[in-house]
């Protein structure tokens, strides 16, 4: 079931997505991923259109089953203190992102200016190295988000190579999207949910 958990949830975070796209973010095999989406599109719970897949009813129904039993193994009280301390961190990312997106209130970051831009990439490089020991707190405590810590590392590298584009290109693994994909499972591991965190300033 745990196998199973981790496909409908990668799914459901992702929308549509093609399965070796699925693969990278979970981290493992692309033929092994996609064997497992084709069991699960058998069972009902994904469908597949022009390669790529997306959860049915039924598996979001089933997922939020699997969810709710993987909750009652873990220790919640210790999710929820990370998730206290990952707050901040969230404020610091959402001001890397404003501070991407624009210069100033008025004036749209066009990229052109490379000592700007090499500022703020060095400033998520710092973010980065602040939340590695949190998010190995949170991945001791969640085992099943043990691709987190590469996939961050994988996205940051992509960035200090010259490829700015993952730091918020949708979509992809950018750090962006997987910063997000991590709030959402933090909001649901400790019981909320994420229109109760938005209406309290804290949704990414």
């Amino acid at each position: 079931m745990t196998e199973q958990l981790i496909v409908l949830q990668a799914l459901r975070l992702k929308g549509r997505v093609r399965a070796t796209d699925l693969a990278d973010s979970v981290g493992v095999d692309p033929t092994a991923m996609t064997t497992d989406l084709d069991a699960l599109v058998a069972a009902g719970f994904a469908a597949e259109a022009n390669g790529r897949y997306k959860t049915t009813p039924e598996g979001r129904t089933h997922l939020s089953e699997l969810l709710d039993a993987e909750r009652a193994t873990l220790d919640t009280d210790a999710l929820t203190d990370a998730y206290e301390e990952f707050d901040a961190h969230n404020d610091d990312l959402k001001a890397l992102m404003s501070r991407w997106q624009l210069k100033d209130e008025s004036t749209p970051n066009d990229h052109t200016d490379a000592a700007y831009d090499a500022a703020v990439v060095a400033d998520l490089r710092a973010l980065h190295e602040r939340f590695a020991p949190l998010l190995s707190r949170i991945v001791e405590h969640a085992p099943r988000l043990h691709p987190y810590p590469a996939r961050f590392t994988a996205a940051l590298g992509k960035v200090e190579s010259g490829d700015t584009s993952w730091f918020a290109r949708p979509i992809a693994d950018s750090y962006h999207t997987v910063w997000f994909e991590l709030h959402e499972e933090l909001i649901g591991l400790t019981g909320r949910t994420r229109a109760a965190e938005a209406a309290a300033g804290r949704a990414l």
